[in-house]
């Protein structure tokens, strides 16, 4: 078992590293002429929203930028806030979401909502919690046209704080970086190798359309992952990029809201409860076993281990993280085995901003 995960761990080591090469990173460059609907629905993020606007209201690079503000029913202080930051500003608007309707989950319908209001040539979705610098959306923009794609998902930094959210965060971006081989991905269209995040994506409204908007991902959890699927299925390309240099993103604050925001969703990460196994086995071949392998003295166990740690690393210097929680793998792996479990225990019953996922 041990020679099984020296081999796992030595792939995902080289496949980071042909990665971190091989990125594709979005670039201030020129200025664009065309005609951009930035959507962001919000729900209850009165803690967000005023740092989100001024991030917005500093867009620069595009002629024709438009935000389109979309607020679903919140029961805090979001609406008033968000009136007050945009006064005056007619590049903002604000839409009160319609009531959710039956086989839509709430992100998808609130896009589609927006959608089906804004007029341009590329949509750009962006979460509340996501901060971007001035010329971000001007770069994502750049990148998905001189690489003529059809979208483009620059990852944020994630922003990590408390214990519980610098073991589980910085996986986020280690986990494609070890197991997709991304320029492959963006050549072959096979939607078992897409990655896509929803805090920050930007699509052309051309290849949106042709798959009906929003609605394509309209009843999964992971509604990121779906409409990248949905555009490759649909012959579209398009890709993951290092967004760290433009956006950050702080999800949670807490063990607690890692706990709750994961478990909403890991349980549709891998596809079905066999695929979570699959998942589960992996990361203990990859992440416990290597450590329990080296304290016995197996060399192939001290080799798998660094090996793994050292694909942390790389994936810390592209992502913007720190590189000493790599060393920490092992109880991240511990952790996040312990969050998929949870995610399928309490599905159907986690709440997130108010609604039952």
């Amino acid at each position: 078992m041990l020679n099984v995960s020296l081999f796992l761990t030595l792939a995902m080591f080289l496949l980071t590293f042909i990665n971190a090469q091989l990125i594709r990173i979005p670039r201030n460059g020129r200025d664009l002429s065309a005609s951009v609907a930035v959507l962001l629905p919000v729900r209850n993020e009165a803690a967000n929203i005023v740092d989100l606007v001024a991030s917005l209201k500093v867009q620069t690079g595009i002629s024709d930028l438009n935000f389109y503000f979309l607020d679903d029913n919140s029961e805090d202080e979001t609406l008033e806030l968000l009136k007050r930051e945009i006064a005056g500003d007619k590049r903002f608007s604000i839409t009160n979401g319609q009531q959710l309707p039956d086989g839509w989950l709430g992100k998808p319908w609130a896009l589609e909502q927006l959608r089906s209001k804004a007029k341009a040539d590329y949509f750009v979705n962006i979460d509340a919690d996501v901060r971007i610098v001035p010329r971000a959306i001007c770069a994502a923009l750049n990148l998905l046209i001189d690489k003529k794609l059809d979208f483009v998902s620059p990852y944020p930094k994630q922003i990590a704080k408390s214990f519980g959210e610098r073991m589980i965060q910085p996986l986020l971006q280690w986990s494609w970086l070890s197991t997709v081989p991304i320029r492959i991905a963006e050549k072959s269209g096979r939607t078992s190798l897409a990655v896509a995040n929803g805090q920050f994506f930007a699509v052309s409204e051309s290849a949106l359309s042709a798959v009906s908007g929003y609605s394509a991902s309209k009843t999964a959890v992971l509604d990121d992952m779906e409409l990248a699927r949905a555009l490759l299925r649909n012959g579209f390309k398009g890709c993951v990029a290092d967004g760290s240099h433009i956006a950050t993103c702080h999800m949670y604050n807490s063990w607690a809201e890692v706990k709750a925001g994961y478990g909403k969703s890991l349980w549709a990460a891998f596809g079905s409860r066999l695929g979570s196994f699959i998942a589960i086995a992996f990361l203990f071949l990859t992440g416990i076993l290597p450590l329990l392998g080296a304290i016995a003295g197996y060399t192939a166990g001290f080799y798998a281990l660094e090996f793994v740690i050292i694909s942390r690393i790389i994936a810390a210097r592209v992502s913007g993280g720190r590189f000493l929680d790599a060393f920490l793998h092992p109880i991240s792996t511990l952790l996040l085995i312990y969050l998929i479990l949870y995610s399928w225990s309490a599905r159907g019953k986690v709440e997130w901003k108010g609604r039952t996922l």
